[in-house]
């Protein structure tokens, strides 16, 4: 296969941009690096092609090797012919060389191999050619055998033990296999049942009742239910088979090999294609088709996951204010933390606002000396248990001390990993678990990117489904997410953490220390060029880095942009050129400067550089450091509180989007309870997919359907 060609192809790419793509990632090359820095090499890929350019140049060669292997084999076991070669080089899946390699595969001992080793071969074959011309017991019986471990010892037995032989063949031949999983997948069903009365117990909450009795055709069941089915299979609540037309399969089968109308052929042969079909074809297809389904479901659902994730980490940072972080908490009380404009803990302190103390006036008195003494103006309050009363408590406070103060509730998913992990135990050693996820609160809202990366990706619940994917792939996947936006943002290389660093290009975990290191034992680095001194930090990895990595005050003004050491030589010719000065980007960028160029391609020409990376160090050098998430909505902060008894029909909000999934948008508009804005709900077109219209992060408009006080549902609409 000509990888090259192929997915060149599927990506609607020229063959030249996918052969210099794979040759940058074969030297070791980043993605964010290669999208950011070799747009003139790859002709401007950006970084989502990159990842699909490289998740599939693995797939390829994975199939690659997997064809080698199957061809290697057979040719050991002398039995590879020409044809077969051919048909296994041009397989372009893992399952079509499988098909094509199963009759080779070492097996367990199957009663075909039993069979074989009975001396049933020729009886199976005279079966299979309808060749018999008395009865088969007649012919069966020369076949009889007392031998110790091979014994055949009556006809029955014989003829039996060649339908297994024939079945066999039957079930090995990758043509028929693959016309089967057809049909299967075009005309079959998916259908699911209560597995007992246990079950339903089991499912006290009933989440799985809308599956109990249920059926849906194999092509077209979306991938969320297929994920549903799943864990309800997995929980033992749900049986899950998949249903096909077994008659119209098998009645074809037979047509191909029932083709006399031999009395004493027919009947066996017959209920050796059936046995086939049913014992040995359908199981393993229902197997492929289930895996299949829930292969292309997770990874779906890991899109999904991914694009949410993508949205959260480029929340913009709310700069600037003073936060009072506020865990709420039931029993233990209400954990908050004051943290100023760079992220420093000023104080913290625990209040009983909520049941069961409801030590009110208490800590209403406490919240005033906070704001007053340490001039908080944002109250970031996590959206868990006792959220509710936090916030009527909050607003309660607001209204009547009439301070300048707003609040926002955040989402605190991942907060509870975060405090209890080894690295909040590094950062804030003499601080309990509550104090911890209060500070976390708090700092989630001033620099969501920068505290984020510190929680597993998949802890931080803007998913559906995540547990019931394939484990490895979803951390690749968030991974690669968390990387380009960290890297598509930049890092401040004085101030970033290790857990920040860590995703920088070309930096891994140990590097990232080995940086914050060198850091604390030198102080603050003065240039981009001091980064060789960091131990293991090599060419390749300060290649990769360097751009991604932003410097202030440092002696080289180029090092507090995006441009590349690469080009700095370039870069300053450049300002040469147009009269201007370092002094001038350090004191806020050069701005119009683009306008003064008015032949790009001449003065890419002039410099050696691609118009592409011209184009990219002049919006560098008009605003430095750009921070690509200002393009963002920014969040809604409130003053009073909502409930869900407040909610009437038709009354109208405005919300921001904290989840998404296959069938709809999940809105808090500040009742404690996301309201979910169904797909059918969003717009007056038809959309796939709710990622056509909303991210998470976006503030929209919503007005509400219903509300459902008992279950905790509320149904909103956008139209």
């Amino acid at each position: 296969m000509d990888i090259i060609k192929k997915i060149s192809q599927e990506l609607n790419i020229r063959p030249a941009q996918a052969e210099a793509a794979v040759g940058l990632i074969d030297e070791g090359n980043t993605i964010p690096f290669i999208a950011r820095y070799r747009k003139e090499v790859t002709g401007s890929l950006n970084d989502e092609q990159l990842r699909a350019l490289d998740e599939r140049l693995k797939y390829l060669r994975n199939l690659e090797e997997k064809k080698a292997q199957a061809i290697s084999s057979i040719e050991e076991q002398g039995k590879l012919t020409d044809e077969l070669r051919a048909q296994i080089e041009a397989a372009e899946t893992l399952v079509a060389v499988e098909d094509l390699y199963r009759p080779y595969r070492p097996k367990r001992r199957t009663r075909a191999m039993a069979a074989r080793e009975k001396g049933l071969a020729p009886l199976a074959e005279i079966i299979r050619n309808e060749a018999a011309e008395k009865p088969l017991a007649e012919i069966a019986a020369a076949y009889l055998s007392d031998k110790e471990g091979l014994e055949v010892k009556t006809p029955e037995e014989a003829i039996a033990g060649a339908c297994d032989i024939i079945a066999e063949e039957i079930a090995d031949r990758a043509d028929l296999r693959q016309v089967i999983r057809k049909t299967v997948f075009e005309h079959g069903y998916i259908e699911s049942s209560l597995k007992d009365a246990a079950a339903e117990t089991a499912d006290e909450k009933k989440v799985y009742e809308g599956y109990y009795s249920y059926e849906e055709p194999v092509k077209k069941i979306p991938g969320h239910r297929v994920l549903a089915l799943n864990r309800g299979e997995a929980e033992k609540i749900l049986t899950v088979k998949v249903t096909a037309p077994d008659e119209q399969i098998v009645n074809a089968l037979t047509c191909q090999y029932v083709k006399k109308d031999n009395k004493y052929t027919t009947p066996s042969l017959s209920a050796a294609v059936a046995d086939s079909y049913k014992r040995l074809i359908f199981p393993a297809i229902e197997r492929d088709i289930r895996s299949e389904l829930s292969e292309k479901a997770e990874d779906g659902a890991i899109r999904v996951f991914g694009e949410n994730l993508k949205q959260l980490l480029m929340v913009p940072p709310i700069a600037g204010h003073t936060v009072l972080g506020w865990d709420p908490a039931f029993r233990t009380g209400c954990k908050l933390c004051v943290v100023d404009s760079t992220g420093k803990v000023l104080y913290t302190n625990v209040i009983y606002p909520t049941p069961p103390q409801s030590r009110v006036s208490e800590a209403k008195q406490e919240l005033k000396r906070i704001v007053e003494k340490y001039g908080v103006d944002l109250i970031s309050l996590g959206n868990g248990t006792a959220s509710r009363e936090s916030e009527q408590v909050i607003c309660e406070f607001i209204k009547e001390s009439g301070l300048p103060v707003k609040y926002i509730i955040v989402n605190e998913a991942g907060a509870s990993v975060y405090s209890a992990s080894k690295l909040a135990t590094e950062e804030f050693p003499q601080f309990d678990v509550g104090q911890r996820s209060a500070a976390s609160m708090a700092r989630r809202l001033q620099d969501p990117l920068s505290e984020l990366v510190k929680i597993e990706p998949k802890a931080i619940g803007v998913g559906q489904y995540q547990h019931d994917c394939d484990q490895k792939k979803l951390d690749e996947s968030l991974h690669s997410v968390v990387e380009d936006c960290v890297n598509k943002v930049g890092v401040d290389l004085n101030t970033a953490s290790a857990s920040l660093l860590q995703y920088v290009s070309g930096i891994n975990r140990t590097l990232a220390g080995n940086i914050v290191s060198y850091r604390e034992e030198n102080g603050s680095f003065k240039s981009r060029k001091e980064l060789a001194k960091v131990p293991k930090l090599g060419p390749k990895a300060f290649e990769q880095c360097a751009g991604f990595l932003r410097l202030r005050g440092g002696k080289e003004p180029l090092d507090m942009t995006g441009v590349h050491p690469e080009s700095y030589a370039a870069a300053k010719e450049l300002m040469k050129e147009l009269s201007v000065s370092g002094e001038d980007i350090a004191k806020g960028g050069l701005k119009g400067i683009s306008a003064k160029v008015t032949d790009k391609k001449a003065m890419a020409e002039k410099l050696g550089l691609g118009t592409e990376t011209l184009t990219d160090i002049l919006t560098e050098l008009e605003k430095p450091g750009r921070d690509p998430r200002e393009d963002m909505p920014l969040p809604v902060l409130k003053s009073d509180v909502l409930s869900m008894e407040d909610l009437k029909e038709g009354m109208e909000l405005k919300g921001t989007v904290r989840n998404i999934t296959d069938f709809g948008a999940f809105v808090d508009i500040g009742v404690h309870q996301d309201g979910l804005v169904h797909i059918s709900r969003m717009t007056d077109k038809f959309i796939k997919h709710p990622l056509e219209v909303v991210h998470v992060g976006d503030v929209v408009n919503v007005k509400v359907l219903s509300v459902d006080t008992k279950k905790g549902r509320i149904a909103l609409t956008m139209k």
